[in-house]
């Protein structure tokens, strides 16, 4: 019978992607057949399944840690917000219906069995299962619709740990009062409690440490610093909210829907655009996003549209991926309300394209090749239809194309951008994740969690 470890946080980002992936790849590395699994995700950042359909960029990179593809079940249940109030609703991969969040809420049962559904058949290939709460574990407001958190925990045996996000402050409150708010029942499977982003001295915090154990009656897994030289794949856009502004010429609009932006992941420092700026720049992303249209009106509201025509008049190279390449060309037709009630909207004319959204999502890993024909592997993700043959559409100072992850790669970065992309060896760093799990926790319990 499969095991399975649930992952829970205090709050969003404090960490549990990354103790997930730590986790994954450590039982790995003892010679276990383990896979990543979280039932709800909310995310823009998406990546393609073996199968087809789509799930949380996230489990994609905690499959690279378990040196998986991506597959559907590991995240049975994606939601794709479009707007402040509603999101695209992807089940084992596939869309299935745009939902306000109070219809969502209507399902919620459906969606339970599906992601049950979905743990039962991975459990039947994996020996141990890696489980990512989302949010909060003490949403209390949220308890009876839980599918994702502790409800799920309860559900397959799943001892779980806790983990707090010190950097953000509050420590001390977050931990004891999420274990407050638990009922019984989900307050005994909580076996361990990990303190993350700590900065300086871990010995000052001895008190505290002791101090949490004596209130919780569970031990700590440990107080884990902050390790800025390890990089991973994102959900989402809280990383950006984190990202440091750093002098560079390098600008990335930031959409209110923006989705895939780890496409910008090795390009180095970039400065992330809601407004026109006095400066000029060498290049200009407008990168994916989960409502065309409607970011486009809002590209046009900021002004940011004549402010990029002039960018590009004075000598920016402009950059178009997925939603932001539809946003360079002529018009984007909507004639069956796929986004928005808009119909369509004119593009930027910086490119001799035009697109019609489809109702039918194309979501596939590519093997392409540059202008120059070096290969390259991307992917791509979109409800689009752009009358442009090749992986990339050229125009003097525009680019735009499809593939999402092309600028991952140092070469096509090189060869298209001029830009000198960092070379990230993935699954080195995902060792160098589960030696940070391992220097940091105690080793007592950390057994027991994993017997």
């Amino acid at each position: 019978m499969s095991k399975a470890l649930f992952i829970g946080g205090t709050a969003s980002h404090v960490g549990k992607s990354w103790f997930t992936a730590a986790f994954c790849r450590l039982l790995l590395r003892r010679g276990e057949r383990v896979a990543p699994f979280k039932a709800q995700n909310m995310s823009n950042n998406s990546y393609p399944c073996i199968e087809g359909g789509e799930i949380g960029r996230a489990q994609a990179m905690q499959a690279e840690a378990c040196r998986l593809p991506a597959m559907a079940d590991m995240n049975p249940v994606l939601l794709k917000p479009t707007s402040s109030t509603g999101s695209q609703v992807v089940i084992q991969g596939r869309l299935w219906a745009g939902l306000a969040a109070r219809e969502y809420y209507n399902h919620s049962e459906f969606l339970f069995a599906k992601a049950l559904e979905s743990y039962a058949r991975l459990a039947a290939q994996f020996g141990w299962i890696v489980c990512e709460g989302a949010g909060s574990v003490a949403e209390v407001n949220l308890r009876g619709r839980d599918i994702t958190n502790l409800r799920l925990a309860e559900e397959i045996g799943a001892g779980a740990i806790l983990v707090a996000d010190i950097e953000r402050g509050g420590v001390f409150a977050s931990l004891v009062g999420t274990m407050d708010l638990l009922p019984d029942s989900q307050r005994d499977l909580v076996r361990a409690f990990a303190v993350n982003r700590f900065h300086g001295d871990r010995t000052l915090f001895d008190e505290g440490v002791s101090f949490l154990e004596d209130r919780l009656q569970i031990p700590c897994l440990g107080v884990f610093p902050f390790e800025r030289a390890i990089t991973l794949d994102e959900e989402d856009s809280l990383a950006i909210d984190d990202a440091r502004v750093a002098d560079t010429d390098i600008g990335v609009v930031r959409f209110p829907r923006i989705s895939n932006f780890t496409d910008f992941q090795n390009l180095g420092p970039v400065e992330w655009l809601t407004s026109p700026r006095e400066r000029q720049y060498r290049v200009i992303f407008l990168p994916g996003t989960k409502n065309t249209i409607e970011d486009l009106q809002w590209l046009r509201r900021q002004r940011l549209d004549q402010w990029i025509l002039q960018q590009h008049a004075n000598g920016a190279l402009i950059v178009g991926i997925c939603g932001g390449y539809q946003m360079l060309g002529e018009i984007i037709d909507d004639p069956d309300g796929v986004e928005s009630a808009h119909g369509s909207a004119p593009g930027l004319h910086l490119l001799p394209v035009r697109t019609v959204l489809r109702r039918e999502k194309v979501t596939r890993v590519v093997e392409a090749v540059t202008p120059s024909g070096r290969p390259f592997r991307a992917y791509e993700i979109h409800m689009g239809e752009t009358n442009h043959d090749s992986h990339f559409a050229l125009a003097s100072g525009v680019i735009g194309t499809y593939l999402h992850g092309a600028f991952e790669d140092p070469e096509v970065a090189k060869e298209l951008l001029h830009i000198e992309a960092k070379r990230v060896d993935k699954d080195a760093m995902y060792d160098r994740l589960a030696d940070w799990l391992l220097a940091h926790a105690r080793p007592e319990v950390l057994e027991a969690l994993l017997t």
